[in-house]
């Protein structure tokens, strides 16, 4: 046999890769990582690679994103992720960042979509908006942010990936309204306190339920504005498994899809043909 071969079972593999970064108040320098993480990611084989929440801008208060925001299709944010994913061939799903809003002084918080021609094939803008306040820890994201309202899935060559960002997370319902998705992405920025409780949690509950992978890219580590954010991106397979991790700081964390664990998780488990509500 022919080492060198790849099988059937090879080929219907899919590498993805979750970037984790710590993003400052300065676009270019955040564009600066962001170019040298990806670059990083493809050489290790990433045919689709995930971005962070906030990955362009992480203020030193909620309302310097507002400064920054771009209108649909034109901006260096923009420009910066369609070349990119032009550059390598990938697939590339650009964490969020800040577009112009129908509200005053607010913007909207973006995830787009880029196929390897760098064409942009889908957009989300983030449903639910944080809210927290725990002694003097305290953020309120609709106080800059106007919320999305539509759920947005696209095909991928490995199958249907849903989009959500961060708080999202919470609401499982936006989960069920995806349908049944071959992975779901989580571009995130989760507090180090709620993220220390509830985030590998939720996430696997997520992979558990849907049996699908889930990819979650996260800020993680200690910001210039002072905030402190969880990390621990990951990736993590339909029986709810974490497959590949980063604690803290950046870098790129892949790993390997394979089509033929989904079918067999539900296959054993039917779970999703089950479902009475």
């Amino acid at each position: 046999m022919n080492p060198n071969k790849r099988t059937d079972a090879d080929q219907a593999r899919f590498k993805v890769a979750a970037i984790q970064m710590l993003s400052t108040p300065s676009v270019a320098d955040n564009i600066d990582s962001a170019r040298r993480l990806i670059a990083d990611a493809v050489a290790q084989g990433a045919q689709l690679i995930l971005l962070p929440e906030y990955w362009a801008i992480m203020g030193h208060s909620e309302s310097d994103k507002v400064g920054h925001a771009e209108a649909l299709g034109s901006g260096p944010i923009q420009d910066f992720m369609a070349g990119i994913a032009q550059q390598h061939r990938i697939w590339l799903i650009g964490g969020t960042l800040p577009l112009v809003a129908p509200e005053p002084d607010k913007v909207l918080n973006t995830t787009l979509v880029y196929n390897p021609s760098g064409e942009r094939v889908g957009r989300y803008d983030k449903i639910h908006l944080f809210g927290f306040t725990k002694g003097e820890e305290s953020y309120d994201e609709a106080r800059t942010i106007v919320r999305g309202s539509e759920v947005v899935a696209f095909d991928a060559p490995f199958g249907r990936v849903g989009l959500s960002v961060c708080y999202d997370l919470r609401f499982p319902e936006l989960y069920r309204a995806l349908g049944q998705c071959a992975m779901i992405v989580v571009p995130a920025a989760f507090t180090y306190t709620t993220g220390q409780a509830h985030w590998e949690i939720l996430l696997r509950a997520r992979a558990i339920e849907n049996q699908c992978y889930v990819l979650a890219a996260a800020q993680g580590g200690k910001h210039q504005n002072g905030r402190r954010t969880w990390g621990h991106s990951m990736l993590i397979d339909p029986w709810g498994e974490v497959r590949a991790m980063l604690a803290e700081g950046e870098g790129a964390v892949v790993g390997e899809l394979d089509p033929h664990k989904i079918a067999d998780v539900r296959a054993s488990l039917p779970a999703l043909q089950h479902r009475k509500l």
